[in-house]
């Protein structure tokens, strides 16, 4: 049986490497385009004004044999220092000229042309080209530019004499030569250094990128301090860390919030479990009366429904959580909701001195709501008013509501909440006052049921609070309202 071997292990080294060699390979390439086109177009350039160099000096001699002949026919030792000594004086790129009657017969000839050109060749190549430089080979190999032209003799003319012009353009060659061998090694050099120099950037490059993998591979659920030190990357990877660093700070933070949410839990659901327990313990150590085991009953029934309070309070939460939880939507008439609960705890408020009134919109507000959620978060911040608010006090419900948003205010005058506890009251099982809360039988979920039900309804819960003075908690629901 063979095992098959782990992709994951190996996959992001291999990953690693198919970054860097794709990065190599096209700054390699780009790097060879640049140098190929850049020496090519120089060594086109470079041609191209060395033949332009060589057609305006035919072109020149053209001109003056031609001037010469219209103008001093006669003048034959003009024309033959011209044709026969000039081109001797020059030791580079010699030029020869030949000058042929109206029958082709010579009457001038540069000195050495017959040993250099096949003349016939000459006459035959420039014979349908006039005055249009072409490019031949001499008997010795050397290259030459050669054009022909008719040139009137006398003014008026009187007949029409055919000049050649060739001029060996050897050294040019030699000089493209010596460019293409250049242009060769250049370009060999750099098929080689483009990959390493490339390789180093891109290994510079994804530097960063490894050392987010070191750091991410280096989290657990025990370490959740390790950070990306973003200083001195590239913009987009210092943004790529800080996003980064931002996940594992919220990571931190759930880790954190769901430690003490495991701790509550099992705190609080102990409490009434070893209730239970102790009590009838103690009721079974000895014979007691009817009475006797029915207070033991009744205080474990309360127990129990304690308990199973707090069991639905969490599943509400945990289903909330879930993206699958749908909304039962219908239009809700918000005054006629805030009667509802008005009505439900006014007995409650009348039994703790506690007046509780519902204030009615100047206009009637209906909206697209969960009614059976929406009822349980304003009961619960009015229970929480009422069991914070003395004797004396008031608990005030109202609502009101703009183009897009329905706000509904839930305020009372009772004891306050410290400043400092106000960023943690709708984390779920913080209470302010641990040990009132039990007495009251708060969970310190009632704020965390009722975040999660605006959240639901894509909105949020704010409260504002002043020692003393009182508390005030807004529901806003970003929905549209009827009025």
């Amino acid at each position: 049986m063979f095992l098959k071997p782990d992709s994951s292990a190996s996959a992001a080294p291999r990953l690693r490497r198919t970054v860097a060699f794709r990065l190599t390979a096209a700054y390699s390439l780009v790097g060879l385009l640049l140098v190929l086109l850049a020496t090519a177009g120089l060594y086109v350039v470079l041609r191209a004004e060395l033949d332009k160099s060589t057609d305006q000096f035919l072109a020149d001699k053209l001109h003056v044999i031609r001037t010469m002949l219209q103008e001093r026919p006669n003048d034959q030792d003009g024309l033959r220092e011209e044709i026969e000594l000039e081109s001797a004086a020059r030791r580079y790129q010699r030029f020869y000229i030949r000058l042929l009657d109206e029958h082709g017969v010579p009457i001038l000839t540069t000195p050495g042309m017959v040993d250099q050109l096949d003349l016939a060749e000459l006459a035959g190549q420039a014979r349908g080209r006039p005055e249009r430089p072409i490019s031949m080979v001499g008997r010795n190999g050397q290259a030459f530019r050669v054009t022909s032209a008719a040139a009137p003799v006398g003014e008026p003319p009187t007949s029409s004499d055919m000049i050649q012009i060739a001029i060996d353009i050897s050294q040019e060659e030699e000089l493209l030569r010596r460019y293409r061998f250049w242009f060769w090694a250049i370009l060999l050099v750099t098929s080689f250094l483009f990959p390493l120099v490339g390789y180093q950037i891109a290994r510079h490059g994804i530097r960063p990128v490894e050392e987010i993998a070191a750091t991410a591979r280096r989290i657990t659920s025990t370490n959740l301090r390790e950070r990306i030190g973003a200083e001195g990357y590239p913009l987009e990877l210092a943004s790529l860390a800080g996003t980064f660093n931002e996940m594992l700070d919220r990571l931190e933070q759930s880790f954190e919030q769901i430690s003490r949410f495991s701790a509550d839990i099992a705190h609080d659901l102990r409490t009434p479990v070893n209730n239970i327990r102790g009590e009838a313990e103690v009721a079974l150590a000895r014979a007691r009366t009817v009475d006797e085991y029915r207070d033991v009953l009744e205080s474990s029934l309360e127990e129990t429904v304690r308990l199973s309070e707090l069991i639905g309070d969490l599943l509400f939460l945990a289903r909330a959580e879930s993206p699958l939880t749908n909304l039962h939507r219908q239009k809700v008439d918000v005054d006629e909701l805030l009667g509802i609960v008005r009505d439900y705890y006014e007995a409650t408020a009348s039994d703790g001195g506690v007046s509780l009134v519902a204030v009615a919109a100047d206009e009637t507000i209906t909206a697209d709501l969960d009614r059976a959620l929406m009822l349980r978060a304003v009961s619960n911040l009015v229970s929480n008013a009422i069991s914070h608010t003395p004797s004396g006090g008031s608990v005030t419900l109202a609502a009101c509501a703009t183009d897009a948003e329905i706000r509904i205010k839930v305020s009372d005058t009772g004891i306050g909440i410290p400043a400092e506890a106000l960023p943690r009251v709708f984390d779920r099982f913080f209470r302010v006052d641990p040990s009132r809360s039990k007495t009251s039988g708060g969970t310190g979920l009632g704020l965390a049921i009722v975040q999660s039900i605006m959240t639901l309804h894509g909105g949020s819960a704010e409260i504002a609070s002043q020692l003393g003075r009182g508390t005030c908690v807004t529901l806003r629901m970003f929905a549209t309202a009827t009025r």
